[in-house]
């Protein structure tokens, strides 16, 4: 197996300086041609001259994103950052202030809808109160028997269905059979 390592470490090296060429854009290639690398470092790959050239002089090598071209702890020392406690930024007291202003508004928003949805039902329990199948003064139509929601009948359902038996009571009021 470890006779096989050089080989495989030249095939990486291959693949990754082919590649690498391949998605370089052109402006960033120095020398030659992206064409003309490409070739060499096909055709001069097996020896390690075509990756090594291209890796070495063939494309324009930048530091870092975001960095001053100088080493890490160079950085450090030329960007000093400043702690600001939450209280003391005045961007995050912005943010809390547009913040607030968001749910105080959508508190209203709320409670307008729940003083909306509360007038509803009391229109809806009025309106069944004076209409439903009462007369209006709490009793019921033609038997007289008194609810207080005014849609009530004989056995005290709102359907108006009659359920007496021959007998003239409701199947509710007789007690169970004992066994």
């Amino acid at each position: 197996m470890l006779r096989y390592l050089p080989f495989l470490l030249v095939l990486a090296l291959w693949i990754y300086a082919f590649i690498d060429c391949i998605n370089t854009p052109e402006s960033q290639v120095r020398g030659l041609p992206k064409v003309v690398w490409v070739l060499i470092i096909l055709l001069f790959g097996e020896v390690l001259i075509g990756p090594i050239a291209w890796l070495a002089a063939g494309k324009q090598r930048q530091p870092a994103a975001g960095s001053a071209g100088g080493t890490p702890a160079e950085w450090h020392r030329n960007h000093g950052t400043k702690w600001v406690a939450p209280d003391d930024n005045p961007e995050f007291l912005r943010s809390l202030r547009e913040e607030n202003k968001k749910d105080e508004a959508l508190l209203k928003d709320w409670e307008a809808d729940l003083r909306r949805r509360e007038e509803d039902l009391r229109r809806k329990e009025t309106g069944s109160a004076d209409g439903g199948t009462g007369t209006g003064d709490g009793t019921s139509g033609s038997d007289g028997a008194s609810g207080k929601d005014g849609g009530t009948g004989k056995d005290g359902r709102t359907d108006g269905a009659d359920t007496t038996d021959k007998s003239g009571k409701n199947p509710e009021d007789t007690p169970p059979a004992a066994s």
